[in-house]
């Protein structure tokens, strides 16, 4: 009787324990061993530096890959309202008025044409994304395992955003072009409930999009990082089921 109650006494403790194992990410392990690394401490399961720092790599060459998929096909920006393109700020008051006076279809066009756009260039990003990750260091790796939730996304940010406006201009630009959007736009333009924006000099529909494109692309990268962090045991290629497999004890798996 009484090692039944102590049993139960002890059971709200292992239950604590269990569903933190379970729910500790293999994140946290690898950012361990990181730290340990640093510090000149030699590092188990057979992993070494590189072979740590390799999966980070994988996992975050997966998780850009997964956002440059979702963006970059059609109705990627489009159908997602975390990131879809709305009509620039000085825009939308017209733009209501312009709807109250039978002008809806062509605003709606315009709106179209600028996701559009941005679902043609987002593709681009992939090349772009592993030429960042084939520069990362290990105090790169570092700073990521430490910093917050987005710290890889940010890491991309930093090393990628010069390179991916100089890309997706030209992109856009052709595809705002091609699906009238350019027309569309230089139309509205004309209409004189827009003659303050129309004489507005320092806006420019090419820039704003290939901004809007970036916004939407790094968010889905942010979204993409989160899950990396809490689940990055997805183990879809060799590498990732080595490092992560290891790291939760379950070895190398087939």
């Amino acid at each position: 009787m009484k090692r039944s109650l102590i049993s139960l006494a002890l059971l709200p403790f292992l239950l604590t324990a269990l569903r933190a194992q379970q729910t500790q990410s293999p994140l946290d392990e690898l950012k361990r061993r990181i730290e340990e690394a640093a510090r000149g401490k030699n590092t188990s399961n057979g992993l070494t530096n590189d072979k740590i720092v390799a999966g980070l790599k994988e996992a975050l060459r997966v998780g850009t890959g997964n956002a440059v998929a979702l963006t970059g096909k059609p109705d990627g920006f489009l159908k997602n309202a975390a990131i879809k393109i709305l009509l620039p700020e000085k825009l939308r008051t017209a733009g209501k008025t312009l709807r109250m006076v039978g002008m809806g279809s062509q605003v709606d066009a315009l709106e179209v044409g600028m996701n559009r756009a941005a679902e043609q260039a987002a593709p681009k990003a992939k090349q772009i994304f592993l030429n960042s990750l084939n520069r990362m260091t290990f105090t790169d790796a570092r700073q990521i395992f430490t910093g917050g939730d987005t710290a890889a996304t940010d890491y991309f940010k930093r090393t990628s955003s010069d390179e991916l406006t100089t890309a997706f201009a030209p992109i856009v630009h052709r595809a705002m072009e091609n699906v009238g959007v350019v027309r569309q736009y230089n139309q509205l333009m004309k209409n004189p409930m827009l003659s303050a924006v129309a004489n507005d000099k320092s806006f420019n529909l090419d820039d704003y999009v290939v901004g809007k494109t970036m916004d939407g692309l790094f968010y889905m990268v942010g979204e993409e990082e989160k899950k990396i962090r809490k689940d990055p045991a997805a183990q879809v290629t060799p590498i990732l089921k080595e490092v992560f497999g290891r790291m939760t004890g379950g070895g190398s798996q087939k």
